[in-house]
């Protein structure tokens, strides 16, 4: 019987809410609480940037479960709450109310924050970052009044909020020290295609380019770059990375190192805790190394495999990383972890914006991105996962269909 142990969530965001539910689904009838320090439910964070922020989906499409479910599993909600200190050998959470919460497991999901900008300027009105879903309603007003707005970082959030907010019409200029935009993930010759993408819808793309201070008298008015150019602006959008919320963990002696450190069955070095999602940087079988991915499939499968790991399952994360963009009408999945390759292979005209990019290492599928090609990212998994030597002309040929490349025993050429 458990109906006497209590496990403790802290951070109440897909990850702690998948592990709420699988703690349940897995037969767990214990206490079962769930911090979180927004007021809001658990949600979903992709259609921020997308979708959500240009005001066609509504805000109960992006909740993790519904309003009764929580209930219904007898999940104690603590939300607007935030756990201030952590005490290993006592087993307890103390939470910014003062109330001691007793575990006998705990879960870390404390997520991730923006990095700010130590830039002159940077607390004017109007000097925005997109995190939560009160930031992007704080976002779509400001969308919905139009003007011009500059983007500050060329990463993934600051894509799609600058495809979303062209889509909606507003005057947008995004700037970057990185030669293309995505550099970091994808290299420059498949970051300059997105530099296309958005060049093409009418973004004015400012590369190799930063930011030496926000001016304006009570809100930012413009935003003078390194190279000496002043863009006016109604509203700027810094998304410039996130950093892990690692201080909880830290404090209570816990290792620390781009997050917090956790082996392959997400527990962290202190047994009876566990971390997971964008916080925890996990030993991956695959690439026998710690990785932090930070990224909707992380935060998605790792809450399941942290709780089961909770209840003494033998339970490894060792999916390949996954994730995916909108932004206008190109469409992407990418698998892998590619920190650095050999080569990039295509298949199909990069230039028809229909492709797969397959990123490779010692002749071995590191990464791979389809394109607006459906269907198949499942195959790329597999290239990826098997790690075995590919031919490159059978990678790139279309004839050759990708089961076969990833020798899939029961495919066969046509």
């Amino acid at each position: 019987m458990t109906l006497d142990r209590a496990f403790v969530i802290v951070g109440a965001g897909l990850t702690g809410a998948k592990a709420a539910e699988t703690l349940r689904a897995e037969g767990f009838d214990g206490r079962v609480v769930l911090v979180g320090a927004e007021s809001q439910r658990p949600y979903e964070r992709p259609p921020l940037s997308k979708d959500y922020l240009r005001g066609e989906a509504a805000r109960e499409n992006l909740d993790v479960h519904d309003a009764g479910f929580y209930t219904e599993q007898d999940i104690e909600l603590r939300l607007g709450q935030t756990a201030v200190s952590l005490d290993p050998s006592a087993h307890e959470v103390t939470l910014d109310d003062g109330e001691r919460l007793a575990y006998d497991r705990l879960l870390l999901a404390t997520g991730a924050e923006p990095r700010r900008l130590a830039t002159a300027g940077a607390d004017l009105d109007g000097v925005l970052c997109l995190r939560t879903v009160e930031d992007a309603d704080e976002l779509r007003r400001r969308l919905d009044r139009g003007g011009a707005v500059v983007v500050v970082g060329a990463g993934w959030i600051g894509a799609e909020v600058a495809a979303s907010a062209r889509q909606r019409g507003l005057d947008v200029t995004v700037l970057d020290p990185a030669a293309v935009p995505l550099e970091r993930v994808l290299g420059r010759e498949v970051g300059a295609l997105y530099g296309d993408v958005h060049a093409d819808h009418g973004v004015r793309m400012l590369m190799g380019t930063g930011v030496e201070a926000f001016e304006g008298q009570t809100k930012v008015e413009r935003v003078r770059t390194t190279d000496g150019q002043a863009l006016d602006c109604d509203f700027v959008v810094v998304g410039v990375g996130v950093a892990p919320r690692t201080g909880l963990a830290a404090a209570a002696g816990l290792a620390v190192d781009d997050g917090i450190l956790v082996d392959e069955h997400l527990q962290t070095s202190c047994s009876d805790v566990f971390a997971a999602g964008d916080v925890a940087n996990a030993h991956h079988p695959l690439y026998g190394r710690r990785i932090r991915v930070e990224h909707w499939a992380s935060a998605l499968h790792q809450g399941p495999v942290a709780a089961r790991s909770m209840l003494g399952r033998a339970a490894v994360y060792d999916r390949v990383p996954y994730f995916f963009s909108d932004q206008y009408d190109v469409g992407m999945e990418y698998a892998g972890f590619a920190a650095t390759w050999d080569r990039v292979v295509f298949r199909g005209d990069p230039a028809s914006r229909g492709f797969i990019a397959f990123w490779l290492a010692d002749d071995r599928v590191v990464a791979g991105m389809n394109v607006n090609v459906w269907d198949v990212s499942e195959h790329i998994q597999r290239l990826v996962g098997d790690r075995l030597p590919v031919d490159d002309r059978r990678l790139a040929d279309p004839d050759v269909r990708l089961e076969d490349v990833a020798g899939d025993p029961e495919a066969s050429t046509p």
